[in-house]
């Protein structure tokens, strides 16, 4: 039988029709399949984190042309030292390119007991020391492995944005304990008494402090230890991930306090003392039990950090010190600045950093104040507005449990912290 060009053509249509039909029908249960993904309760019930959020929109109003001073992140703007990327160049040349050890490297375990021991003061075996990717994961793992679902979890506040919701992952309760600029934002040992019960099974300590720069004192952690020896059942995390950038002259870690040693989880890593953000190198050196379920929870979700980043943090354990004292100065130097340009802003209440490189300054005498049709409600609402008024990007004390505050970050340069405090005083004066 011959088609007629008019059959053909009919007949193509149709079959084209038919194809289009079918994709239309794919398209429609595609839509139907992706409309019933259901999101888990533990990552829906997590706050996004704020300090990461600012810093976005900060750069995209930089991406926008606006001229956008950050101080929103705890980042260092150092280089990483150079011993260090040489260590981690040598290391790809010499192919330390395949799986290691979960724990991290025999060698690097060692580096850090040694350096703990020998800076710190404190005994661990490379045993009981687990790398991860980064501090912050290192810390998540040690909660995830501690606490249980409802268990309370001591907070002393203002606090890093990701301790609450690293225990509201593990299905714990936040018990948070505040301390404002009155006490040098240090909670005491009355406080933390009065916050424990049957199910406490864990306090988080940051000393030196993000939000606050604060650094307790031998005597102050002491008076938290003399509380703490009398409930063997909770587990004290100290995370000293700032312990080199201190401006005390001395530094204390829990593990040294004999009654309370062997269930103390330390914290640290590279990151901040090395300028080795992108890196992600931390570690926890804790108790042995709490070591073997670390790396049983790591060994099943991530594996072992970059072999080549171990690498370079063993260089920077190993070698010398001198660049991390280098940057631990200028810390200190632009300490002393940001806290003199911040004293002359009227109706701000500052206090004095003693370490890590933030200031957490009292605002609250600026809410309810406003700009045109803008009223200022809260700290959020000032962070805002200093970003898009003053170009000076901030995070709301919100973010860290404490409100009434902002969290400035003065890991930036000199001229960028006198133009910052020059447009955040501008910007203050227009409010009305």
């Amino acid at each position: 039988m011959i088609k007629s060009p008019v059959y053909t053509h009919c007949f193509i249509t149709v079959k084209a029709l038919k194809v289009h039909y079918i994709h239309y029908l794919c398209t429609i249960k595609t839509k139907f399949y992706l409309s019933m993904i259901h999101i888990s309760d533990r990552v829906t019930n997590l706050s996004p984190s704020q300090t990461l959020a600012m810093s976005q929109k900060s750069s995209e109003l930089k991406a926008q042309g606006v001229d956008v001073i950050n101080l929103s992140v705890g980042e260092p703007d150092f280089n990483t030292p150079d011993h260090i990327k040489e260590a981690a160049k040598k290391a790809i040349d010499d192919n330390f390119s395949f799986y290691t050890p979960v724990a991290g490297y025999m060698s690097l375990r060692k580096a850090i007991a040694q350096n703990l021991r020998e800076v710190n003061g404190v005994e661990y075996a490379p045993e009981q020391i687990v790398v991860g990717g980064g501090a912050k994961q290192a810390l998540c793992n040690a909660v995830l492995s501690i606490v249980n679902p409802g268990d309370e979890v001591i907070i002393p506040t203002p606090a890093w944005v990701s301790y609450v919701e690293m225990v509201k992952l593990a299905e714990g309760t936040n018990v948070l304990v505040p301390a404002g600029i009155d006490q040098n934002f240090k909670i005491t040992p009355e406080q933390l008494e009065k916050a424990i019960t049957p199910r406490t099974r864990l306090i988080i300590i940051c000393s030196p402090s993000n939000p606050t720069g604060s650094v307790y004192t031998k005597a102050e952690l002491q008076g938290l230890v003399d509380v703490l020896k009398k409930y063997p059942d909770i587990t004290i995390i100290a995370d000293e991930i700032y312990q080199h950038i201190n401006f005390t002259g001395s530094f204390t870690s829990l593990g040294t306090f004999p009654e309370v040693a062997d269930r103390v989880v330390v914290v640290n890593g590279v990151s901040k003392a090395y300028a080795m953000t992108g890196w992600r190198i931390g570690f926890i050196a804790a108790p042995l039990q709490v070591a073997k379920a670390v790396s049983k929870l790591q060994s099943q979700y991530t594996s072992n950090p970059s072999s080549i980043a171990q690498k370079a943090a063993e260089a920077a354990y190993t070698g010398s010190q001198e660049c991390v004292e280098e940057m631990r100065r200028a810390f200190e130097r632009r300490r002393d600045l940001v806290v003199s340009l911040a004293k002359e802003i009227p109706d701000i209440e500052v206090n004095v950093p003693q370490g890590a490189f933030y200031l957490f300054p009292k605002v609250s005498a600026y809410f309810g104040k406003r700009f045109g049709d803008k009223v200022i409600e809260n700290d959020t609402d000032l962070a805002m507005y200093l970003l898009e008024e003053g170009h000076v990007a901030t995070v709301a004390g919100e973010a860290f449990c404490l409100p009434g505050y902002i969290r400035l970050s003065y890991a930036t340069s000199d001229d960028n912290i006198r133009e910052a405090m020059r447009r955040i005083a501008e910007a203050l004066k227009k409010l009305k």
